[in-house]
């Protein structure tokens, strides 16, 4: 008995020294808490009146201000092409010619023949008593029916259309652009199909539609912005051209503007997204990352001695990434706009570098 009490005597301080922390080990762990607390980093700016451009959002296709199939007049065979898909051509650049043969062999017929009615012509005209070279006394009853007489009127005809076919059998672009849709071979007929569609892209048009409650915030001369869905950090402006006066059976107006193409982007029926901008002045505007919601309710938080602050706004117009401030805020206001998704009011915040 005396030897087990004198066992549990020597246990009991080491049990409780294994189970109970000490004063001092539990107030270093607070202190470790309190170190490792992370404090969020936020971006914040001031808040001012700046120009606000109201958006009008839509979709659109490309499509060029000139363009123009090209056509051989005659069936003769194909001799050359000097041109090729995708090829960039000057005003006047000769693109492709024919096999001439025949019609240089038709024209000389002409010249001939034309040649043959003026001596008939000059004939009859002597017959009745007048000379060619006095045209101007010869009355017009009597220069009519020499002309049917001689067949000089049916001669002159044919030497202008074999003028024209053998200056037709050789292709000139007629505005410079992109050659496009060249199918054809050297040393074949070219049919009934164009031989090339020659497009210039370089301020093509953008053609889309809008709904007709928003006819009212479009005008000639408005800005807009032009990005292909395929390639949406791509963006070039514009300027509405033509508003079409009519609305079709489905509400909708079409809408017309001239965009720059001066890094070859854009493609003929090509798909963009199209945002047309109308200045509205001078109001107070914040990116449209600084406004969350809290109780369904529009939260701007701002910067106010390292602290975030918690402001319910009013928003009146928007755009694509900036909302109007119509009440809530004031112009100096220095408003958080990156970090604020869980912030609470008077939370401690660090300005991010």
């Amino acid at each position: 008995m005396i030897k087990y009490i004198i066992l549990c005597t020597i246990l009991m301080p080491l049990v409780y020294s294994c189970s109970s922390p000490s004063k001092k080990e539990t107030e270093n762990e607070l202190e470790v808490i309190e170190v490792n607390e992370n404090i969020p980093e936020v971006k914040a700016k001031l808040l001012e009146y700046q120009d606000f451009h109201y958006e009008v959002i839509s979709n659109g296709t490309i499509a060029s201000m000139n363009k123009a199939e090209l056509r051989f007049q005659s069936q003769d065979q194909i001799l050359r092409i000097y041109v090729k898909n995708g090829q960039r051509v000057m005003k006047g650049q000769k693109l492709a010619e024919l096999d001439d043969f025949k019609l240089k062999n038709s024209m000389n017929q002409a010249i001939e023949s034309l040649e043959r009615a003026k001596l008939d012509l000059q004939d009859v005209l002597i017959g009745q008593g007048y000379s060619l070279n006095d045209s101007l006394r010869i009355p017009p009853e009597v220069m009519k029916i020499a002309r049917i007489r001689s067949n000089y009127d049916q001669s002159q005809n044919n030497y202008i259309m074999s003028t024209y076919n053998l200056n037709a059998a050789t292709l000139y672009a007629p505005f410079g652009g992109v050659i496009a849709n060249l199918t054809m071979k050297e040393y074949n007929q070219p049919g009934s199909d164009p031989f090339c569609l020659i497009i210039d892209n370089q301020k093509p048009e953008v053609i889309f539609h809008i709904l007709e409650n928003e006819l009212s915030l479009i005008h000639v001369n408005d800005k807009v912005i032009v990005s292909p869905f395929s390639q949406s950090s791509y963006a070039v402006e514009g300027r509405v051209s033509e508003i079409n006066p009519l609305i079709d059976k489905n509400g909708m107006v079409m809408i017309k503007a001239i965009a720059t193409n001066k890094d070859n982007q854009f493609y003929e029926g090509m798909n963009v997204k199209v945002r047309v901008q109308r200045l509205l002045g001078k109001q107070l505007i914040v990116p449209k990352s600084s406004l969350v919601l809290r109780t369904n309710k529009k939260v701007v938080f701002t910067l106010k001695n390292d602290k975030a602050i918690w402001n319910y706004v009013e928003t009146a117009q928007e755009n694509s990434d900036s909302y109007v401030i119509s009440a809530g805020l004031n112009a100096g206001d220095s408003i958080i706009y990156e970090g604020n998704l869980n912030l609470a009011h008077e939370s401690s915040v660090m300005i991010k570098e």
